[in-house]
């Protein structure tokens, strides 16, 4: 029997993603000056104003204003009329010292037997069901919502778009678990009162839009979603939806809409609401904290578990115990679609052999000390394109500087040949 499942995204203009950004650009900072920093940094964002809260252990201090505003102003809070801008809002900062308590079980003599940071679970998942291995009902709410801020930014068409935006995708999956169609796609986008030629913008205008312009630019963009979406598009018979703005208007958004919180958006942040979620939130955490190094590496290993062809579908589990190195746990589930004669069980004892689940093991092999993480606060910390790009800081004197880093080093597909030795996989 055919059933429905629904994913949903959020843009870099929403009011939690801007909180998120604003502590990975601050994790960033710190780490460019300072690759060992110990940094847990939560952001509040309101009316106007910014609030920093949290512990860091770091070398060198930060120009915290001038890293707020300027990722402000690279989401697109440029105006007063939005009341939250860059350069006008208030910023209060309470940063302070990591606890020495904490700080105690995380350090170690041996860089190698490093401490989890805290105690918890962690969830990889991975699926054959799309090119880069993720559910297929969040790959495209991520590229609605991605897509539609590019038009927003390149100011060209939809001119009244405004940066806070959210998009829901329901697919109609057969009883194999293969995608079937688009059910209903759900977008909700914050836009001026008037175009630029003083017409009223209304829901309909904005549907039409996407009609035209959003979803023709999605399809042409991405090649998996072309025969979907033109279906969906020229469906007549009226079981499938577009729902746009559909409680009518949304002038009011952003900040000043609604109060963002680092930490609030998890399941937009991993699978959508497949596989599982440990509950910890990613944003403003550096490496040491196994919350978000272990939710790397876990998505690494089913990835690449994927890949290798162990398994059409796979989650993994990793949990760890504060203050100790190696993990107390480690789980697998393929969910019935393994494709090797092994229980999960035993597929688990293999993969575990294979990787190094303690902290400082998985921060050395994935990279994790470089400042990498404002691209991971928007769109997704999973699913992406790993790539070497060359970012932007500012010193302990107010001087900018360059670096060059490596991406979404989680997304490498270089254990693949491994696994499949493991599991003599050809």
């Amino acid at each position: 029997m055919n059933y429905l499942f629904t994913s949903e995204s959020v843009s870099e203009g929403h009011p939690d993603k801007v909180a998120d950004q604003i502590s990975d650009a601050i994790l960033d900072n710190f780490l460019a000056l300072d690759p060992n920093a110990h940094v847990a940094c939560e952001t509040m964002v309101t009316t106007g104003q910014v609030v920093v809260a949290g512990e860091v252990t770091a070398k060198h201090y930060i120009d915290l204003p001038a890293i707020i505003r300027r990722t402000i102003n690279d989401i697109g809070y440029t105006k007063a009329a939005y009341k939250f801008e860059a350069e006008s809002c208030g910023i209060l900062q309470a940063l302070h010292e990591q606890s020495a308590d904490i700080n105690m079980g995380v350090s170690r003599k041996s860089k190698m037997q490093q401490g989890a940071g805290d105690q918890g679970m962690m969830f990889g998942y991975a699926s054959s069901e799309t090119d880069n291995y993720m559910p297929l009902t969040l790959d495209l709410a991520h590229t609605l919502v991605y897509t539609l801020a590019r038009i927003r930014k390149e100011g060209n068409m939809m001119t009244y778009l405004r940066p806070d935006a959210k998009s829901q995708v329901t697919m109609e999956y057969d009883s194999h678990n293969r995608p079937v169609r688009i059910h209903t796609i759900v977008l909700s986008t914050q836009h001026d009162e008037f175009t630029s030629d003083g017409r009223k913008v209304t829901p309909e205008l904005i549907k039409q839009d996407v009609i035209t312009i959003l979803l023709p630019r999605v399809a042409k963009r991405d090649i998996r979603y072309t025969a979907l979406l033109e279906a969906f598009l020229h469906d007549d018979s009226r079981t499938t939806e577009l729902l746009v703005n559909p409680t009518g208007n949304f002038v009011i958004g952003g900040p000043y809409g609604d109060t963002g919180l680092t930490g609030r958006k998890i399941i937009v942040d991993t699978y959508g609401g497949r596989g599982a979620h440990g509950g910890g939130a990613f944003s403003g955490k550096d490496p040491s904290k196994v919350d978000r190094s272990a939710a790397y590496a876990a998505r690494y290993i089913a990835k690449n578990m994927v890949a290798a062809g162990v398994a059409d579908e796979v989650l993994v589990q990793v949990s760890y115990a504060i203050g100790v190195a190696k993990p107390v746990s480690f789980y697998v589930n393929t969910y019935g679609t393994a494709k090797v004669r092994l229980s999960d069980a035993e597929i688990a004892k293999r993969i575990n052999k294979l990787f190094d689940l303690r902290p400082a093991a998985i921060i050395r092999d994935l990279k994790l000390t470089q400042p990498i993480y404002e691209e991971t606060a928007r769109y997704g910390h999973m699913g992406r394109t790993c790539e070497r790009v060359n970012k932007s800081f500012i010193d302990s004197d107010g001087k900018p500087f360059t670096r060059e880093v490596e991406l979404f080093t989680w997304e490498k597909l270089d254990r693949v040949d491994d696994i499949r030795r493991a599991f003599k996989l050809q």
